[in-house]
């Protein structure tokens, strides 16, 4: 009878410690990551600044103009300005390096303009006459 009352009595350890192993793994597997992705995408959104290119979390490719403390004014085209909440910026896709000295050659080279085609948009416009 004494075996018996061991058998039963050694048994509740292992759920015990399979509950414990889960929440284990599943802190290194879906929390920590988590945390990670979080804190990298709030120092990207902090560090944003005038002249980085950045795509919103709806795919708006624009250059910042402007940042506050919770707002970004992303230039979409040229004259066309929007409003972001800092937590709308997925990514930075292009980042303004900023230089501390500028570089002077001794010869400068002038190069030529060259005359640049306009940029024509896929969007065409079509529209009803009233006639």
């Amino acid at each position: 009878m004494t075996f018996a009352a061991q058998a039963q009595g050694g048994g509740s350890f292992m759920p015990l410690l399979l509950i414990v192993l889960l929440f284990g793994v599943m802190y290194f597997m879906m929390i920590r990551p988590q945390q990670k992705r979080r804190r990298e995408a709030q120092a990207m959104q902090s560090a944003l600044g005038p002249g980085d290119e950045v795509v919103t979390i709806g795919g708006l490719h624009g250059t910042v103009v402007a940042v506050d403390d919770e707002v970004v004014t992303l230039e979409i085209q040229p004259g066309v300005n929007a409003r972001y909440a800092r937590p709308a910026i997925a990514r930075v896709t292009r980042q303004e390096a900023v230089a501390e000295e500028p570089i002077v050659a001794d010869d400068p080279v002038v190069a030529e303009p060259v005359a640049e085609e306009p940029v024509q948009s896929p969007v065409v416009e079509t529209r009803k006459n009233k006639d």
